[in-house]
Parts: structure tokens; C-alpha cells; sequence
């Protein structure tokens, strides 16, 4: 933790609103970026990654001045956004299907329709199979992918041993890559929708 930042976060314990501002500004992308490999809409990132910065403001009683800041308020953001998807499980309401950002972030050359159809048809499936994992597993792909995450990193962030992050983004990839392959084969509406909450897979090291 940085001078600076431990700095902020005393001030914040102590209800400095400026202080904890300073820590959005810090935080804020990441939480957003975040907040959309789970929800795959921007809108939703963002009002999400927002109310999980409020709760942390909320709760700043709770937070070990002695700890990293981050994996504490990633712990809330991980939260709000589970709640946000068996939320929208239940309406059975298809996520996933926003590309735009997705454009946004990797811009390319100029391409023909065609070229521009297929891509988005590519994107839309391969969010429609992230969908389909389990939290646990579609949570190390976003770490992974989305946030660029090292193996350490996400081990610290989710408080579990590097072998069991290793293990599970293989699974979640080897998952991921069936889906897909379902997906092409059937097309959408043959798949499930989703898939039971995460339990070890088999030869995760826990």
C-alpha cells in the first residue's frame, strides 16, 4: 500500500468524503471493468461499481486500516454484482448481449457490414457462453481477461492459493470452450441458460 494511499484511507475512516473520493478516482475503472466482464452491459457496470463504492464509504468501520484496500472493496463489488445476476437469473432475462463497450475498448481497422455482423454475432456468443459459466469461474475469466490480473494478483484479490486460481481458470477456460462449442453446434436457444452455482471442480486444489 502506497504512503498516499494509506493516508486516504485514514482520512476516509474518519468520514473525510474528499479522501474516499480521491480512492474512487484510484479504483474507479478498474471497478467499472469489473463490474462489466460480470454483467456485460455498461449501464449496469456502472451503476453497480457505483453503489459498491457507496456501501464501502458505508461500511468503512469494518475495514482493517492494516489491509489492502482493494481485495476489501473487491469483496463488496464481487458481491453486488452476484446479487445483480441471480437477480436477473430469476427474470431470465439474457445478459451479456451489450458489444458495445467491447468495440469501444479494442478498436480496429475499418471493416466491411459483413466483417462488422460476424464480429458481433462472435461477441455475443462468446458473452452468451460466459453467461453459462458458474460465478466462480466466469469471476476468474474476468479477472483474467478483462482486468489483465496475474496469477498472484488474483490469488491475493480472491484470498485463495495460486494452485486453486490456476486450477480453476483451466476449468473455467476448458468449460468455456464446450460452451462455445454447444453454442455453434445448437445455437443459443438450445443451450440452458445457466448453470448451477460453482462447486470444486474436479482436481481443483482448494
Amino acid at each position: 500500500m502506497h504512503d498516499n494511499e494509506r493516508e486516504l484511507i485514514q482520512r476516509w475512516r474518519n468520514g473525510d468524503k474528499k479522501a474516499f473520493g480521491a480512492l474512487v478516482r484510484i479504483y474507479m475503472t478498474d471497478a467499472y471493468l469489473i463490474a462489466l466482464g460480470f454483467t456485460g452491459n455498461s449501464e449496469d457496470a456502472r451503476d453497480l461499481s457505483q453503489d459498491a463504492f457507496i456501501k464501502a464509504f458505508q461500511a468503512r468501520a469494518q475495514f482493517d486500516p492494516e489491509r489492502p484496500f482493494y481485495p476489501w472493496f473487491y469483496r463488496i463489488l464481487r458481491n453486488r454484482c452476484l446479487n445483480f445476476i441471480r437477480r436477473e437469473s430469476r427474470k431470465c432475462e439474457p445478459l451479456y448481449y451489450d458489444d458495445k463497450p467491447d468495440r469501444e475498448r479494442f478498436p480496429s481497422r475499418t471493416s466491411t457490414p459483413l466483417e462488422d455482423l460476424e464480429k458481433e454475432e462472435r461477441v455475443r456468443m462468446l458473452h452468451a457462453a460466459i453467461e453459462r459459466l458458474s460465478f466462480e469461474h466466469r469471476e476468474v475469466i474476468v479477472l483474467k481477461n478483462f482486468k489483465g490480473c496475474s496469477y498472484e494478483q488474483i490469488a491475493k484479490t480472491l484470498d485463495i492459493p495460486i494452485g486453486t486460481v490456476m486450477s480453476r481458470l483451466y476449468y473455467a477456460r476448458k468449460m468455456l470452450r464446450k460452451i462455445l462449442i454447444e453454442i455453434e453446434q445448437h445455437g443459443l436457444d438450445e443451450i440452458p441458460e445457466l448453470v448451477p452455482e460453482a462447486r470444486t471442480a474436479p482436481g481443483e486444489v482448494v
